[in-house]
């Protein structure tokens, strides 16, 4: 039985490397390559009854990128199993992935060996994650897990709602009827307390607890 394999990937020598290892398997068939993710979505769209076992993406690609297209692709058929191969190990953007019921996902400097256990784990029906995308995931779960049993006091609330709405410190002492050297504090404690990198991260986690609106 040999099953067929799409791959979307714009490094020409990774994409050239990869078929060759894919193509000195026996069980494989290379129906596409593309270097962008938006060919990949017109192929399925035209041939909506071909028998696809796995598409392999990298994230970064013109036209359309690797966490847009596994989305589509799970949307349309999801009997076609996913697998990333990126040098991408942003938190958020495994997350993304994984949410979005991604099959596998390894790094793009994995060795040969786990490339084509990933491939056949996923052809199997089974997910397969390296140890290091396994790491980040877990380890931003964790983070987040401890963000959400954060309890903020209301003073804190309304500090951090109107930092996210984008009031000068002064504004915000002025509306709250305190000083400024106050809210410079409160802002600092927030930052803290919430494990955060600057207001942008302040604002990241207002919007994600609803103290505004997007």
């Amino acid at each position: 039985m040999k099953y067929n394999l799409i791959i979307a990937d714009d490094h020409k020598m990774f994409l050239d490397g990869l078929l060759s290892i894919l193509n000195s398997e026996k069980e494989y068939n290379i129906l596409l390559t593309a270097k962008d993710g938006k060919h990949i979505a017109k192929y399925l769209e035209i041939n909506p009854d071909e028998k696809i076992d796995l598409i392999i993406t990298d994230i970064s690609m013109p036209e359309l990128d690797g966490i847009s297209l596994n989305k589509i692709i799970k949307e349309r058929k999801k009997s076609i199993r996913t697998l990333v191969v990126s040098m991408h190990n942003d938190a958020d953007m495994i997350d993304n992935l994984i949410e979005h019921d991604v099959d596998g996902y390894v790094p793009k400097n994995a060795e040969k060996e786990e490339l084509l256990k990933a491939i056949k784990t996923i052809l199997k029906g089974e997910k397969y994650f390296s140890k290091e995308i396994k790491d980040i995931y877990l380890e931003n779960k964790f983070a987040k897990k401890k963000k959400e049993d954060i309890k903020l006091t209301q003073r804190e609330i309304d500090v951090i709602t109107l930092i996210a709405q984008e009031y000068t410190t002064q504004e915000i002492a002025d509306q709250l009827f305190l000083s400024k050297h106050t809210i410079e504090s409160y802002r600092k404690n927030l930052i803290a307390k919430l494990n955060v990198r600057n207001l942008a991260g302040l604002t990241k986690y207002a919007l994600k607890m609803k103290y505004i609106k997007s």
